[in-house]
């Protein structure tokens, strides 16, 4: 039986991956974006099956009509995917009230706000999944991204009590803790590959901090995966299953470029190149993906050196 889909930020990166994802295999999809023009080319190649929704999460009103017009057109709602949200890069004593307020208007209230406009559905249904998207910033804590660590430690609290108050109406709840992405475009390697190969690259910091990587394809994968078994529920840690140390990431990624990987990266030149995620290359943390591996998933890239070969086309 097809599905009802939910997007909140398809215009790129995974929210449009799921997107496609989702409609190739003949569900269909409600998807939300700021600039609904850059979902022309979805509605072009799959028709009726998708609807374009033009929404910015942080307006509360919106989100309800928005979330009532999906249901008004397919008749119900299956999984909703809180995916909207960005990361701000700055010192904590530097960020201005207004940055801070952003931060968290897009990425807690904006999940919130859709949260509860589909919830009378889910319930009225005794079906469906909220997927709510994160990442390992909400379970550890970098520099210079203190203000989206909170607003990602506020969604853990939020959606584990969700979790908890749908159990009596058969809706399951699943928070996607994302690790390093590996990919050119926006993942972890976009600033890193330039160095590399011009002879330049080499570890981090220490080089002794973990990264808890993940290809963009099992990031994809694990959302399709979570909602076809009824298993998954709750957090999900969604980093592959050998994380390694930061000095052999640097040298998988030399040796994967035919390129030197000896010459430490000074971190002023790592935030320069990579602004939010840097502090998560610096600061590091060892996460397992221990319930992916107990259900069993099947890893498309479940070690370092085939991922980087795959994500960088070599």
């Amino acid at each position: 039986m097809s599905k009802v889909w939910f997007i909140t930020g398809t215009s790129k990166g995974f929210g449009r991956e799921w997107a496609l994802a989702a409609l190739e295999r003949g569900d269909r999809v409600a998807a939300t974006a700021r600039d609904i023009g850059t979902l022309q080319d979805l509605v072009e190649r799959h028709g009726d099956a998708v609807l374009p929704i033009e929404l910015d999460v942080t307006d509360r009103a919106a989100d309800f009509a928005a979330v009532a017009r999906a249901h008004e057109r397919f008749g119900r709602l299956d999984v909703v995917v809180n995916n909207a949200g960005y990361g701000h890069f700055g010192f904590v004593e530097e960020i201005t009230e207004e940055e801070a307020r952003a931060q968290l208007e897009t990425n807690f209230f904006g999940a919130l706000w859709v949260t509860q406009a589909a919830l009378p559905f889910l319930r009225e249904q005794r079906s469906g999944h909220v997927i709510q998207v994160s990442s390992i910033g909400g379970i550890s804590a970098f520099p210079w991204v203190g203000v989206y660590h909170a607003s990602k430690w506020a969604l853990e609290g939020m959606i584990e009590s969700l979790r908890l108050e749908l159990i009596p109406f058969g809706v399951r709840v699943v928070q996607l803790r994302i690790g390093l992405v590996l990919g050119v475009e926006g993942g972890v390697l976009g600033g890193l590959l330039t160095p590399f190969e011009f002879g330049f690259g080499g570890p981090v910091g220490s080089g002794r901090q973990w990264m808890s990587w993940i290809h963009r394809d099992d990031v994809k994968a694990l959302v399709l995966a979570a909602i076809a078994d009824d298993r998954w529920r709750g957090a999900v840690n969604a980093t592959a299953p050998a994380p390694v140390r930061n000095t052999e990431f640097a040298r998988m990624l030399g040796r994967t470029l035919g390129r030197p990987s000896w010459l430490p990266v000074p971190a002023l030149a790592l935030r320069l190149a990579l602004g939010e995620m840097s502090g998560m290359l610096l600061g590091g943390q060892r996460v397992v993906s221990a319930v992916a591996d107990r259900l069993h998933y099947a890893w498309r890239h479940p070690d370092l050196g085939s991922a980087l070969a795959a994500s960088v086309g070599r």
